[in-house]
């Protein structure tokens, strides 16, 4: 695709200068040059990283590079065609359909015939479909593009595995507090003015970042609008000048199911305070409770079962209580059946015996339970069987008869194997009692 021709108010306007007074957001005024100028990518960019070493060899392939927001890919994917001399072209796949795409391989093809290289970077290229995705492999596998595609989501679940086999998936990584100080110090040395913020406002600001480059730079400007001549702000007014940015968190993408299996191995591995953690975190970002309170109740049936037959009755009330109270103290009943299930004893007896007796269920098909505990309403049900031989067990010593109730093709199975804690210690204690007495009664 041959560069877009400016029109003539575009050209007039960068004749006159204007174009360097325009306002530009700080996060693009500060953008980096040279791939070096890149922070909190050391994996990746340092002397030992991926892309240093491809650049060194020159033999830059596709990519797929997947992390958060604000932490560079775009300005690496830029930077990359620079370094390689390519030309370099970008779509959205979120504003982009086939069409776009066929316009864009017809002009790298057009751009190869005359000796030149593309780098196309598609950002969020998850969001197109199979058959999009697809269209991306002959450019690929020809040598037409070098495809750099950057993406929020786990490229292992929402793109395509052909696409995925012909390109190298780099990890971006949230940006620490040290990589966001840096941001703030080149900040204050290109503005020529320094962040009117205490120490502890200061390191407030870092955490409000939350790992985000571009948010960092974009909180560094509202201060600088904010702050009057000679005000430093502490950590109470910069909370009430910014409102305070959430954190980021989209409850469809990888940051809420990362958290939420965080909170449920941390119930699991009876561990209180992590699962506090995880669950404030979640409250914090905007999860909706009831989601929250679901996913406890899940936890008190699968992790903690018959172990503690009273977890599944308080996270139930947990919900309940939500319901009644809403937000913000129904969190608190919440929080509390947390803890309860983090320091429950644990078994998953109930939940693998049930998994195990559906398997068998499956598999045995459409079997024919004993007749002598199938009713008799009828004289033909009688004349074949149906009930002779049933044992009424409240009318036997100690109640329990000691019958055999699988169908006789299937023969006896066991599925529940109680542990030796919580309440299914006494669970155990009765089935080894039942056992001897059905051994004892059947011989």
């Amino acid at each position: 695709m041959s560069p877009k021709q400016p029109t003539p108010s575009a050209n007039l306007f960068a004749a006159a200068g204007l174009e360097q007074d325009a306002p530009r957001p700080l996060p693009e005024r500060l953008r980096p040059r040279v791939l070096s100028d890149v922070v909190g990518q050391d994996h990746i960019l340092g002397p030992d990283g991926a892309l240093t070493r491809m650049l060194e060899t020159r033999t830059l392939g596709s990519l797929v590079f997947w992390g958060p927001p604000g932490t560079g890919k775009t300005t690496v994917a830029r930077l990359l065609a620079d370094a390689t001399e390519l030309q370099f072209e970008q779509i959205s796949a979120v504003f982009s359909g086939v069409a776009d795409l066929k316009k864009v391989f017809e002009a790298a093809r057009a751009r190869r015939e005359m000796g030149r290289g593309t780098l196309l970077f598609v950002d969020e290229v998850h969001r197109f479909n199979k058959a999009q995705q697809d269209s991306f492999l002959p450019v690929m596998e020809d040598g037409t593009v070098v495809l750099v595609g950057a993406t929020t989501e786990n490229p292992s679940f929402e793109l395509n595995a052909a696409l995925l086999s012909r390109a190298r998936v780099l990890v971006f990584q949230s940006l620490d507090a040290a990589a966001i100080e840096k941001l703030f110090a080149h900040a204050e040395s290109v503005v020529g003015r320094a962040l009117p913020l205490d120490d502890e406002a200061r390191a407030v600001l870092v955490r409000m970042a939350d790992g985000d480059g571009r948010a960092a730079l974009t909180l560094v400007e509202e201060v600088w609008r904010a702050a009057r001549t000679n005000e430093i702000f502490n950590a109470a007014q910069l909370q009430d000048i910014l409102q305070r940015r959430a954190p980021i968190y989209d409850k469809s993408a990888d940051g809420h199911y990362n958290l939420i299996s965080a909170l449920h191995k941390s119930v699991r591995g009876s561990d209180p305070d992590a699962a506090l953690y995880y669950l404030c975190r979640m409250l914090d970002a905007g999860e909706d409770p009831l989601f929250l309170a679901r996913r406890v109740v899940r936890m008190a049936v699968e992790d903690i079962g018959l172990a503690d037959p009273q977890a599944l009755v308080i996270c139930n009330a947990a919900k309940d209580a939500y319901d009644f109270l809403g937000h913000p103290e129904g969190e608190l009943a919440i929080a509390q059946a947390v803890i309860y299930i983090a320091t429950a004893p644990k078994s998953n007896a109930a939940y693998m015996a049930y998994k195990a007796a559906m398997r068998t269920a499956k598999e045995g098909g459409s079997l024919l339970p004993p007749k002598h505990i199938l009713n008799s309403p009828t004289k033909l049900m009688k004349s074949e069987g149906y009930g002779d031989g049933y044992q009424y067990d409240h009318d036997t010593p100690e109640a329990f008869s000691g019958q055999d109730y699988f169908p006789e093709a299937l023969g006896r199975q066991t599925f529940y194997d109680p542990p030796e804690r919580g309440f299914e210690r006494e669970i155990r204690k009765r089935l080894d009692y039942w056992t001897r007495l059905r051994n004892e009664r059947q011989s």
